[in-house]
């Protein structure tokens, strides 16, 4: 662990701004609930996002454009409770920014104030910057997405890499910083060709947390389920097991299923 998060104490926007100009990366990985969220606290991680990404991992959907700020807020205040170091950041879902810029600081609001997070994170560039600055003149931090954006994936036509020709390269440098002047304290640069993250790393004064986006943005981030093998048959390029839990609870389960087929569970001494 670095230097500057080596305490427990409450990582903050303005913790992330130093460890930038410190040359400390940063760990996210996201989280949608109590229990799993104060494993990865207690672990030592920097920040959780609470993902939209739970429309697919707790939800079984197939994008995350069903999510709604309803789930995302029971998904994200369970997550709050159980950390007392990480910064927590709230993804915005589909829906509840791009309508008007009223709505959108009118739901980033209510995400803050009942769910407790430090941060929104929101997908876009030029397109939502005036609805970026609003909510942080509202006093809300927030973390842009640039690169693949999940949302978008209709547009997009699927989910391979962005930005590799000329001019949606320009294009996302251009959204980067205008994201960087509009004032946000992060930048998340998805699936994009690792010179081009090194790039924005280099010229924003914002963190860049990249996924598939090469070892120069100055952190990362993975869904925890990706991340410690619980998902089958997903595994692109950018992606590492660091566990195999998969392994470890099908055998857990296994053991529980045979204990108590054989009567082995619970024992008089786990009897009253």
């Amino acid at each position: 662990m670095g230097y500057l998060t080596t305490d427990k104490k409450k990582i903050t926007t303005q913790t992330f701004a130093e460890m930038k100009a410190a040359g400390e990366k940063i760990a996210q990985l996201t989280s949608y609930d109590f229990t799993t969220a104060g494993i990865l606290d207690r672990a030592g991680i920097d920040s959780i996002l609470v993902g939209d990404s739970a429309s697919n991992v707790m939800a079984g959907n197939e994008t995350t454009l069903p999510i709604t700020v309803d789930e995302m807020i029971v998904y994200a205040r369970g997550v709050v409770r159980a950390c007392h170091h990480s910064l927590v950041v709230c993804d915005m879902p589909f829906g509840s920014y791009q309508v008007s810029r009223e709505e959108a600081v009118r739901n980033a609001v209510r995400i803050m104030k009942e769910t407790g997070a430090d941060a929104l994170k929101l997908e876009g560039g030029a397109e939502i910057v005036d609805t970026i600055r609003a909510i942080i003149a509202a006093g809300i931090p927030v973390e842009g997405h640039l690169g693949l954006t999940p949302q978008s994936i209709h547009k997009l036509g699927g989910y391979g890499l962005r930005a590799k020709e000329e001019a949606e390269a320009a294009k996302l440098l251009a959204d980067a910083h205008a994201l960087d002047d509009a004032g946000c304290f992060a930048i998340t640069l998805e699936k994009v060709p690792a010179k081009l993250a090194a790039q924005v790393t280099r010229e924003v004064k914002a963190v860049t947390i990249g996924i598939g986006a090469g070892a120069d943005t100055d952190g990362q981030v993975l869904v925890y389920a990706d991340a410690l093998g619980m998902t089958q048959g997903f595994k692109p390029k950018f992606l590492r097991h660091f566990a195999d839990m998969a392994t470890t609870m099908t055998a857990g389960v296994q053991a529980y299923v045979d204990a108590v087929k054989t009567g082995g569970f619970p024992s008089a001494e786990e009897s009253y």
